[in-house]
């Protein structure tokens, strides 16, 4: 008897196993969803790898539609399989869509949840039918650069921005807290090629970083492990460790912030003999010349990417609270205070 239930569970396992993998292979699972929006109408690409013995390569389908949902189903009713967005790991939005905004594409990812919050949210600096077309080009590789690219234990970097779509949510319905979204193109000896970052506030691009602002925008948020920094004229660095201490106070009605980032490096090369002193002079001097232009840039455009009205949550009302970006974050005074630690020179003889 005990045989008996033991083969039969057996056999349950087997065809559920059975059936669960005819369900996936009938799936399309895309790695990449771009979509632009013009004059009322959506059009939505789907970057799905192709199944074949060896594996190689993707497919690059198109729809327009009034919705993205709509456009999807079209994709979806032309082929044999069926479209599941769950997988999906790169949302691509074009220049023009990101800079009007982003608000309901996000609202209803979210709500629909067939598609991932950790999925990446990314702009892209050219119309997206030329972006694909590059990407598809089977001499950029099996077609995953886009998946890669992105990937903290594959090819991410740290001059490029990592923000999931429930980040964008979450900023969109803040009072204090903004996102930057990484820009990319298609390259001309690579697949993708980093543009920078571009400044979202209540979901709209506002303003742009380039790749060595978002790097040290990286360094302050604590997202720049192996980020490396050229000491003008004199060294290589590359950050070991950051970490960031902030004490927040009102002065005269004025929010004043005073931060001190402590960093950890190694010196990877270095041009003439300059002294271990003078490089970490040269490297708290180009880092508080950097982010001095940073946040000039992120009170221009009243975005708080640094969440520095999150220090001061306690001390004003919410009525207040809901006019930080545009009342109290371009009279607010940041004190940046750089620590550089040099860990070890490697084989480097320095004075």
């Amino acid at each position: 008897m005990k045989l008996r239930i033991v083969i039969g569970l057996f056999l349950v396992i087997m065809l559920g196993g059975c059936w669960d993998n005819k369900d996936i292979n009938h799936r399309a699972l895309p790695i990449a969803m771009g979509i632009s929006y013009q004059q009322g109408n959506y059009e939505v690409f789907l970057d799905i790898p192709k199944v074949t013995e060896k594996n190689e390569g993707i497919q690059i389908i198109s729809a327009k539609g009034n919705s993205i949902s709509a456009a999807v189903n079209k994709i979806s009713m032309n082929l044999e399989d069926q479209v599941d967005l769950l997988h999906l790991k790169v949302l691509i939005v074009d220049k023009a869509f990101a800079t009007q905004g982003l608000s309901e594409i996000t609202a209803s990812t979210i709500r629909s949840r067939h598609i991932s919050p950790k999925t990446m949210f990314v702009i892209c600096d050219e119309p997206l039918d030329r972006f694909f077309k590059g990407i598809n080009n089977i001499n950029n590789g099996d077609g995953k650069e886009i998946y890669d690219f992105f990937q903290k234990n594959s090819g991410w970097n740290p001059e490029i921005a990592h923000t999931p779509v429930w980040k964008v949510f979450r900023s969109i319905h803040s009072y204090t807290n903004d996102v930057v979204l990484p820009i990319i193109k298609s390259g001309e000896s690579t697949a993708i090629q980093s543009m920078g970052s571009g400044i979202l506030k209540n979901g709209k691009m506002v303003a742009r970083l380039n790749n060595e602002q978002t790097l040290l925008y990286n360094v302050y948020d604590g997202n720049s492990l192996d980020g490396k920094i050229e000491v003008i004229g004199k060294a290589t660095v590359q950050i070991v460790s950051s970490r960031i201490h902030n004490e927040s106070k009102f002065v005269s009605g004025k929010p004043v912030l005073n931060s001190e980032l402590k960093l950890k490096v190694i010196i990877l090369d270095v041009i003439g003999n300059p002294s271990v002193e003078v490089i970490k002079t040269e490297l708290q001097i180009l880092l508080r010349r950097v982010m001095d232009q940073i946040f000039r840039k992120v009170q221009l455009a009243n975005a708080d990417i640094f969440g520095i009205g999150q220090h001061y949550r306690d001390d004003l009302p919410r009525t207040e609270l809901a006019q930080w970006r545009t009342k109290y974050l371009p009279e607010a005074k940041i004190n940046l205070e750089v620590t550089t630690t040099i860990r070890n020179t490697g084989n480097l003889k320095l004075r």
